[in-house]
């Protein structure tokens, strides 16, 4: 089994410790990792703005890249649904306009594309990875995850496997967070507003973990929970699924957009 890590710019760039967590999940697991250096950004913040031929170039790079893989796997719902729903559109669009196959054969080579939560569950078939986290959690799931890939309770069904966890609901889990890629750059105070909703119910809760299988929603409520001195604090998935009795994943001290050091690749790091 030929596995890539499609790690992502935001994670990449801001939360690596996500993409050696998933790497050591994985591993752990049996499954043997490769973390294509090549790869860049999928092209989503383009796409989602409405500069369509500007995301070509880089789904076409994607393509060549995790090419003759035989999975793909992300920690990111939404980067994740950018591959798998929209690069198809990308094809299909160029040959509407008169500008051949060429593109959407391309993508068409593209392996399929895992949310993480997915391949331990749909390809891997388990749910308890033998994970360690002695604390109380409340988890929210992303639009991405929920609406455009559908991930349903798998995520739910891998933390309730982790042992010493407790789980706790969230009020309105499954309304966004207002993050939303660049809907938070153009819609300032209403992001900021579904923030706040999302960051006082986690705050209810009670628990010291708000969850999320998707970074960038993280980065917009951590940033929000830092500056309200909150004592939640936000934590990856994968982070959580890599913590063992043995290895412990330890909380920030505080709340934060980004509570790791910058300036590595996973790649570099292994």
């Amino acid at each position: 089994m030929r596995v890539a890590l499609f790690l992502t710019c935001v994670n990449d760039l801001l939360y690596p410790d996500t993409g050696r967590a998933v790497v050591t999940l994985l591993e752990r697991l049996g499954v043997e990792v490769d973390f294509p250096l090549d790869q860049t950004c999928c092209g989503q913040a383009h796409y989602n703005t409405g500069y369509r031929h500007e995301t070509e170039p880089l789904a076409r790079r994607h393509a060549r890249v995790f090419a003759g893989y035989d999975y793909v796997v992300t920690p990111s719902g939404s980067c994740a649904a950018m591959v798998r729903d929209n690069y198809p559109r990308l094809g299909a669009r160029a040959r509407d306009e008169g500008r051949g196959d060429e593109l959407a054969k391309a993508l068409a080579g593209v392996p399929k594309t895992y949310e993480l939560t997915e391949f331990l569950v749909d390809v891997l078939k388990v749910t308890d990875v033998g994970a360690y986290f002695p604390h109380t959690v409340t988890y929210h799931p992303t639009c991405h995850g929920l609406r455009m890939l559908r991930l349903g309770d798998r995520p739910r069904r891998l933390l309730e496997a982790v042992k010493g966890i407790e789980l706790r609901e969230l009020e309105g889990a499954e309304e966004c967070c207002g993050f939303g890629g660049t809907f938070s750059v153009k819609n300032p105070d209403v992001s900021a507003a579904m923030g706040d909703d999302k960051v006082r119910n986690a705050e209810s809760t009670g628990a010291e973990v708000l969850c999320a299988a998707d970074n960038s929603c993280l980065m917009h409520l951590g940033g929000m929970m830092s500056r309200q001195k909150s004592r939640v604090r936000p934590v990856h998935l994968a982070e959580i699924l890599a913590s063992t009795e043995q290895r412990p994943l330890e909380l920030p001290d505080q709340a934060g957009p980004v509570h790791v050091t910058t300036g590595s690749t996973v790649g570099e790091q292994r």
